[in-house]
This record gives C-alpha cells, structure tokens and sequence, in this order.
C-alpha cells in the first residue's frame, strides 16, 4: 500500500517479458502508488496505448516478437495521442553506448536492472512532476 508521500499516481505501462521482473516492478510501482498495465513485448506494448491511456510507459529493451527499441521508434513515429508519452527504459546493459541507443530510438529516460527501489522513487517522482506540475 502506498503512503502519502509516495502516492505518485502515475498510469503506467510496463512491458516487460519476464514474469519475476513483472513481479517485481509491479510491487514496486504499487509501493510507489502507481497503478501499472503489463504488455508482455513490444507488439502487446503498442496494442495497449491504442486501447487505454497511460502517463509513462516502463520499456524492457530486450524482448520477444519486438524488443523496446523497435517498439520506441514506432510509438514516436506514431501520429496518435502517444507519440509524446514518456518511456523509461529498463535494461540489464549499464554501458553508456547502450544508454545512447535507447536515446536515440526516443526513450526518455533510462533505469539499470536490477531495479533499484530508491533510484526508481526518485525518476519516477521526476517523471510525475514533469506530468503533473501542479500536483
């Protein structure tokens, strides 16, 4: 459960193909008072922002039937209201030649796995300020 002052109130769109890490991050988000959404890969990925809305979207780099940065590029190249939706990426490779690719494809932002409780509060609580200004 969420306390006060980690209620961010985000709706976020994770995807995310490992079960343990869906797992995981969705506990995190909910300590964080995030309501999340998982997409499985990156076609589930872009399948949910055609049906639901979202603040910011938790992109996997690596997965399945289309990884993150694939699914990145076609969200920005997208003429639909989530072209400019936020994307954090989640990745395994810490390496800043691999930070620059996911820039590249138009993520936003960039977070290392494992996820770190503290540094997922603090983008997070960055990300909603940027959202929502005057809350």
């Amino acid at each position: 459960m969420a306390t006060p002052d980690t209620n961010l109130g985000l709706t976020i769109l994770l995807a995310e193909d490992n079960p343990v890490n869906q797992m995981v991050t969705g506990k995190l988000l909910e300590k964080l008072g995030c309501h999340h959404v998982v997409a499985n890969n990156g076609l589930e990925c872009l399948k949910r922002l055609k049906d639901d809305q979202f603040d910011l979207i938790l992109m996997d780099c690596v997965m399945p039937e289309m990884d993150g940065l694939e699914a990145t590029r076609r969200i920005r190249a997208s003429s639909s209201h989530c072209a400019n939706i936020p994307i954090i990426a989640l990745t395994a490779s810490a390496m800043e030649s691999d930070r620059q690719t996911c820039m590249n494809a138009g993520m936003d932002d960039y977070a290392d796995k494992p996820i770190d409780m503290g540094r997922m509060k603090t983008l997070l609580t960055e990300w909603a300020q940027r959202i929502n200004p005057e809350s």
